[in-house]
């Protein structure tokens, strides 16, 4: 004898529904900010990377924080360069200026 089966025909899959559950609680560009501070080494490279202490997003704020005063300087004269690299990655407006600590 077959067992009943409870699944709807109409079933969405499992990412589907996340991602609206994510837009119902207004947390999707929360996880765009994460998918951007995980991505950090890939856009930036191993040595920008390996010099960062603490990143973080605040009002489309991207803070860095550098261990390098050198690199702190050349990535200072460069912030359009990764504002357009980190929006690039997340496919969407992320930050809108950048500060470093």
């Amino acid at each position: 004898m077959r067992k009943k089966s409870y699944r709807k025909a109409d079933g969405q899959p499992l990412g589907e529904l996340i991602d609206k559950l994510f837009k119902a609680y207004g947390l999707d560009h929360k996880m765009h900010e994460i998918d951007v501070l995980k991505g950090w080494k890939e856009m930036m490279g191993i040595a920008i990377a390996n010099r960062t202490v603490d990143l973080k997003i605040i009002n489309k704020v991207l803070i860095i924080t550098l261990d390098s005063a050198v690199i702190r300087e050349e990535l200072a004269n460069g912030k359009r360069v990764i504002i357009e690299r980190v929006n690039q990655y997340a496919k969407k407006e992320i930050i809108t200026d950048v500060w470093f600590k």
